[in-house]
């Protein structure tokens, strides 16, 4: 009997359904059992998300500061042959609930366990799956695999269509030029794949030394255009982030006022210093490519981007 043990996290319930994608190939079999586990913080994020409650979770998500957690329905001492982590992507780091699991006792479930992640986010998510990858190395879990989907739409839609979906709870296009917000159904239903890819490698879960059981099917791509822009950006939500946490705590009056004031600097930047930043590094592409191309190569470790396998396990 495998046993596979799927942790996640989703405030629109987008992020459950790619799982589900993903494991319904591996659903009903008699030599394999799934455990689902929703990662439930005490005080629940709500969705839709209030503006200035969406802002104030920003220093905490940047320093992971765990929330208070529900305790969890699995036994953290008991055995898994697989643990897959959904989750999704808050101010470049993990969500608070995923950061508030891997910073429990629980969390120990994940000790000498291979471990797939999987992400449902905008676009950028290279900041965060660097904090994940620390965290789970310093739980002593191995991480095989990682699976990226990434919103519909070009970066410029998605800037608007996103927040608009999670602020509202409207994920519909509009105006005929902004598309649908969220992961299209299409990649999430394609997100099977990596089931059948799982189920046809059950047996080498067994092994101390398993490695990727993805590669070749597309399971992640890194955008070279995001590696310095998501730096730069994490760096300024690290230090305005402290500076927010000295103001109080969450719901904090000052600290809530703050968030406004920094929200006006971020759309300048994003508007002026982004933009002049995106030429620059246009501009200097040619002679960074060798030291791009490995950077690249690095951050879509361990699945990697390829596709030579997509045919066998296409639906």
């Amino acid at each position: 009997m495998i046993r596979i043990l799927a942790l996640y996290y989703s405030q629109t319930g987008q992020l459950t359904r790619v799982v589900r994608s993903m494991t319904a190939p591996l659903e009903g079999r008699a030599d394999i059992q799934i455990v689902w586990q929703n990662l439930q913080p005490k005080r629940p994020y709500p969705f839709p998300w209030p503006f200035l409650d969406f802002l104030d979770v920003f220093p905490e998500s940047v320093h992971m500061v765990p929330p208070e957690m529900e305790p969890v329905s699995f036994d953290p001492d008991s055995h898994f042959d697989l643990i897959i982590l959904a989750y999704q992507v808050w101010f470049l780091s993990p969500s608070l609930p995923v950061t508030g699991f891997l910073k429990s006792s629980a969390a120990r479930v994940l000790k000498d366990k291979p471990v797939i992640t999987v992400i449902a986010c905008r676009n950028m998510w290279l900041s965060a799956q660097e904090k994940v990858k620390a965290m789970l190395t310093s739980l002593g879990a191995r991480l095989i695999d990682n699976v990226v989907l990434v919103d519909q739409g070009p970066p410029w839609t998605t800037f608007v269509t996103t927040p608009m979906w999670l602020l509202t709870g409207k994920k519909e296009g509009f105006w005929g030029i902004f598309p649908a917000a969220g992961v299209r159904e299409k990649d999430i239903a394609d997100a099977g794949r990596f089931g059948h890819a799982i189920a046809d490698s059950l047996h080498l879960l067994k092994s101390p030394n398993c490695s990727s059981l993805l590669q070749g099917l597309g399971a992640v791509k890194v955008n070279p255009s995001y590696i310095a822009s998501e730096r730069i950006a994490h760096r300024s939500f690290y230090v305005w982030g402290r500076l927010f946490m000295a103001m109080g705590k969450p719901g904090a009056p000052l600290r809530r006022a703050l968030l406004l004031v920094y929200v006006v600097f971020l759309i300048a930047m994003i508007l002026t210093v982004a933009p002049l930043g995106a030429l620059m590094r246009l501009a200097l592409k040619p002679f960074l490519r060798r030291r791009l191309d490995a950077e690249v190569l690095k951050l879509e470790q361990p699945s990697g981007s390829s596709t030579e396998r997509m045919a066998k396990y296409s639906q």
